[in-house]
Order: structure tokens, then C-alpha cells, then sequence
């Protein structure tokens, strides 16, 4: 294969990439907390033996969208929306995660948990335990987070210290190497924040992408085509 045709098998291979990304997106717009990703393109340079150089696009890097997304009342006691920057901290079996998702709801030892059981933490990194006798729990804008009229922790909303090493696990969890407070967010009782993807805007992405990926593989298709002719001429 020559030059040509190495540098668009591997454009096909990042646009395929992103169509999986597109269509992740697409399958998650209506996930409570859901942050839009999408897949950056740089230029990978291939040095070849005795001949020039070979520039080629690359898609190994992933951003994701941030934005603000739409936040819609619950009434729910446990739902807890981020307006601004911020994120809630879950501890995991693989470590702490940062989320958006603010479902949550006391276990059967009184901690607040996510929908997979993973346990909120407040401002200090300690898990959140509601007294078994609370009958009216309430959250101020500053993330006191009250029973029966008395407080009994304080949400805490956290950020990466490194904002380019938030890394996508799954669903609607990030990791990160390091995580740090942030005092800008607040946090809102009784709502939940909608997933940020504009379906309209992922569906018109996907079929650029789509139409894209088949201008590469006509092209591929007609040097398959051009090859076997040279091969058949110079074989009679």
C-alpha cells in the first residue's frame, strides 16, 4: 500500500473512532449529568525508510464539553443539581470519582449513595450519614446540608487540579490524578442537571462524519481497483 492509501486507513480508523463517540453521545441524552465528549484529530508524522516524510491525522485524544447543561426540578429530596463549575465527589471500588449525576439516597446504614451504591462525600472527603429519625432534610446554597433543623454536613464541590487530565470511566464518572475544592458552584436542592448533548447537533455531526468515512472508502476502493489493473496489465 502506498502512501496515500496508509494515510487515509488510518483517517478512516479516526473517524471511526468518533462515530462510536458520536453515537455514545447520542445514546446518553437524556442521562442525568451526562458531559458531551468528543475526539480531537492532530497530525502524527511517520518517518519512512529512504523516503519523505508521511503526515497523517491521529484521533487519540478525547475532549469533554463541560457546559452548563439544562437543570429541571425533581422535588426530591436527595436530587442535587450543580449550577457553575464543580463536581461531586463518589468514593468507588476503584478510587474517588467526580460526577454531575446528583441522584442520590440514603443506604440501609444511612449514607447517601448513588443509584450503583457509591457513596457521596462531603467537603472533607467523609461519607454523608442521615440520622434514621430525619423526617426534613435541607441543603443551602453553600452546601450545609440539614435534618430536623440541624446541620449535619457540608457538601463539598470539587474540580481536577490538572483541568486536561479529567479522564471519561463510564457513564457519568471522571477520574482525575489529583482533585481540589471549588468555592464558585452552588448546589441546588430538589433538581438534577440534564445531560449537556444537543441531539440536533450530534445527529447532524454524525452524518458529517458518516459521509466523510465514505469519501474514504471510495477512494480506498478506487486504488484497490487502480492497483489491480496495473497488476493485470503487467501480468499478460
Amino acid at each position: 500500500m502506498d502512501a496515500a492509501g496508509y494515510a487515509t486507513l488510518n483517517r478512516q480508523s479516526g473517524l471511526m473512532r468518533e462515530m462510536a463517540v458520536v453515537a455514545n453521545n447520542i445514546a446518553n441524552a437524556s442521562t442525568t449529568g451526562f458531559r458531551r465528549e468528543g475526539v480531537v484529530f492532530s497530525e502524527y508524522i511517520a518517518a519512512l525508510d529512504n523516503d519523505p516524510s508521511l503526515s497523517m491525522a491521529h484521533a487519540s485524544g478525547r475532549h469533554v464539553d463541560l457546559g452548563q447543561a439544562t437543570i429541571s426540578q425533581t422535588g426530591g429530596s436527595y436530587d442535587f443539581a450543580i449550577q457553575g463549575e464543580g463536581f461531586f465527589l463518589i468514593e468507588t471500588p476503584d478510587g474517588e470519582r467526580l460526577t454531575r449525576a446528583g441522584s442520590f439516597t440514603p443506604s440501609a446504614e444511612g449514607e447517601l449513595v448513588t443509584p450503583d451504591g457509591y457513596r457521596l462525600l462531603d467537603g472533607g472527603g467523609a461519607p454523608i450519614f442521615v440520622p434514621p429519625d430525619a423526617r426534613a432534610v435541607a441543603l443551602a446554597r453553600d452546601g450545609t446540608f440539614s435534618a430536623n433543623g440541624q446541620p449535619i454536613a457540608q457538601l463539598g464541590l470539587w474540580q481536577p487540579t490538572d483541568p486536561l487530565g479529567l479522564r471519561h470511566q463510564s457513564g457519568t464518572l471522571f477520574a482525575a490524578d489529583g482533585v481540589e475544592p471549588v468555592e464558585q458552584g452552588v448546589i441546588l436542592q430538589g433538581m438534577l442537571e440534564d445531560s449537556n448533548v444537543e441531539p440536533v447537533s450530534e445527529i447532524t455531526r454524525m452524518i458529517t462524519v458518516q459521509r466523510a468515512y465514505e469519501l474514504g472508502q471510495k477512494f480506498l476502493d478506487a486504488e484497490d481497483e487502480r492497483v489491480r489493473g496495473v497488476i493485470q496489465t503487467l501480468g499478460r
